[in-house]
């Protein structure tokens, strides 16, 4: 039987004393206490809640709410902030401007509320805005007020029980190493949570900084046509507010929204995981366009960081996958760049995971394109490692930037406005983003792309694989000679190519998953052999699938 040992019960005897949250102290306590009673499912539990702290990883936290150094809780956003200040204020950004907001996830209230206070103790210009808002309106504030810091306090798309902090520093843009780990050290350095002065000293801000938003996004469109019916969903997040704002002020006013959706809630009640990519989460929105015939349909994750393209088909509603929205979207914003941005040598970038669809869209508009390690954080950074001249990058996880000149991230907002710009045009046209990516098929190749999770109960699995595959590299996949290319040191990622395919294979930085990115490409010598060529290619890929499906097994 597994007993609590007196490190353990010595550690959470600590953070007790140190935890100045008197609800999260009775939570530990009941832990505690039946762990002390002989319950050995409470002390594997309180053995998990102390296991931590929380890694200060990609943007920054995310984890459990939940009582100990191992969750998202007062205690561990308060002493994060108490690092973050320290870190700054070494930096040379001591008293400068940061902008703190939140979403409408449990907790997210009162660990915004402690941020902005640490921040302001240490004698930063404290900006909060005003209520629970998508997380691009935080990153389009950094960089709108000159902050040298933004903190968002949002989980995402993850589960319900989740939350997390997210950093952007002071180019609007998300923090890269070696900031992370300097930030992390920090963080580690800082005193107990019921020691780090916190001040009422800062500014609540009213609806500025959001209208200038809505009025940046709503200037997005390039075409003049209107005329759309769209059907949206916010996924129970806090997007569907401004998301109607910006469509209507853009000028597309017939908007219906899935009313079970539309207003926050922490729970999520009507989606499993509320992710627009995990099969049945767009479910009502589909119901909902068709039920209004609609001409397009809008998912936002519940931060609107991420929009999901969904559009009618002969058999019925079908949402885009990620690189489906990003080439569209992309070859859009190529078409129609300014002659000022076109003369500027510009730049578009996904990642090296996502369709290779884009470099020979860009191409063909003589622009750079450049493929990045996975992650916003490196896109925005594409080119010179400053973004420089970027008017366009994705990610097929949903992730879109539009604008980069103003949100230096992924915005799902800015990408609905845009996205039905594009299918607005179209349809005046007499025409849908479907015979748009029959367009680019035929000019540039059916560019077809599929990702393989295998998810494992023993961690250490995954470092076998990868071990694996790097002793004895495959040398073909679905009957295509490939070569393999080890990305270390940069990356754990292991890259296979041959002509028209592509194999990626990594760990998930964020789950017990080892995942694989499949890519076909197949050529269309006429636009009367695209069915055929799409069909070959979907053969090849499922065979693909199939050999990778069994190698990760």
């Amino acid at each position: 039987m597994t007993r609590l040992g007196p490190d353990l019960r010595d550690r959470a005897y600590r953070w007790l004393a140190d935890d100045p949250d008197p609800d999260s102290k009775l939570e530990l306590q009941k832990v505690l206490a039946s762990a002390m009673g002989g319950s050995a499912e409470a002390v594997d539990e309180l053995a998990d809640r102390l296991s931590g702290p929380l890694t200060f990883g990609t943007a920054g936290l995310r984890g459990p709410v939940r009582a100990g150094p191992n969750g998202m809780n007062r205690a561990v956003v308060i002493r994060t902030t108490a690092g973050l200040a320290a870190w700054l204020t070494a930096g040379g950004h001591g008293g400068g401007v940061v902008v703190v907001g939140r979403d409408a996830r449990h907790g997210s209230e009162s660990f915004c509320a402690d941020t902005a206070g640490v921040l302001a103790a240490a004698g930063f210009d404290v900006r909060v805005l005003p209520q629970p808002l998508p997380t691009p309106v935080l990153a389009y504030a950094v960089r709108s007020l000159g902050a040298v810091a933004g903190v968002q306090i949002t989980a995402s798309h993850n589960p319900p029980a989740d939350n997390g902090y997210k950093l952007y520093l002071d180019a609007g843009a998300q923090l890269v190493p070696p900031a992370d780990r300097e930030i992390e050290a920090a963080i580690a350095a800082a005193p107990a949570a019921v020691s780090v002065p916190r001040s009422p000293d800062w500014t609540s801000l009213g609806d500025e900084v959001l209208e200038s938003y809505l009025d940046r996004a709503a200037a997005l469109p390039r075409g003049t046509a209107r005329e759309l019916r769209v059907a949206a969903t916010a996924l129970h997040g806090v997007g569907a507010g401004p998301l109607a704002l910006a469509l209507n002020r853009a000028g597309f006013v017939d908007v219906s929204v899935v009313a079970e959706q539309a207003r926050p809630d922490p729970d999520f009640p009507t989606v499993g995981f509320p992710n627009p990519e995990e099969p049945g989460a767009t479910d009502l929105l589909l119901a909902k366009a068709a039920e209004v015939g609609a001409d397009l349909a809008i998912a936002l994750d519940p931060d609107a960081d991420r929009c999901a393209v969904g559009v009618p088909t002969a058999d019925g509603w079908r949402m885009l996958t990620g690189d489906e929205t990003g080439v569209l979207l992309g070859s859009h914003v190529l078409a129609t760049l300014p002659p000022e941005a076109r003369a500027a040598d510009p730049l578009v970038a996904t990642t090296i995971v996502s369709s290779s669809q884009l470099a020979s869209i860009a191409a063909a508009h003589g622009a750079r394109h450049d493929a990045t390690l996975t992650g916003f954080k490196w896109l925005v950074r594409a080119g010179d490692g400053h973004g420089t001249g970027l008017v366009f990058a994705y990610e097929e996880a949903l992730g879109l930037c539009v604008d980069p000149d103003t949100v230096r991230d992924k915005d799902g907002i800015s990408a609905a406005v845009l996205a039905c710009d594009l299918t607005a045009t179209l349809r005046a046209a007499g025409r849908t983003p479907l015979d748009a990516l029959d367009d680019l098929a035929v000019a540039h190749g059916v560019h077809l792309t599929r990702q393989l999770s295998v998810r494992v109960t023993d961690l250490n699995r995954i470092a076998e694989l990868m071990a694996s595959l790097r002793a004895t590299p495959p040398t073909a996949f679905a009957g295509t000679p490939v070569t393999a290319e080890d990305l270390r040191p940069r990356a754990d990622v292991l890259r296979y190519t041959g002509p028209g395919t592509r194999v990626i294979v990594r760990p998930s930085g964020t789950e017990p998953k080892i995942k694989a990115y499949l890519e076909v490409v197949a050529p269309v010598p006429s636009p009367d052999a695209l069915p055929d060529a799409r069909a070959s290619a979907t053969r090849t890929l499922d065979a693909l699938a199939a050999e990778v499906s069994a190698l990760l097994a």
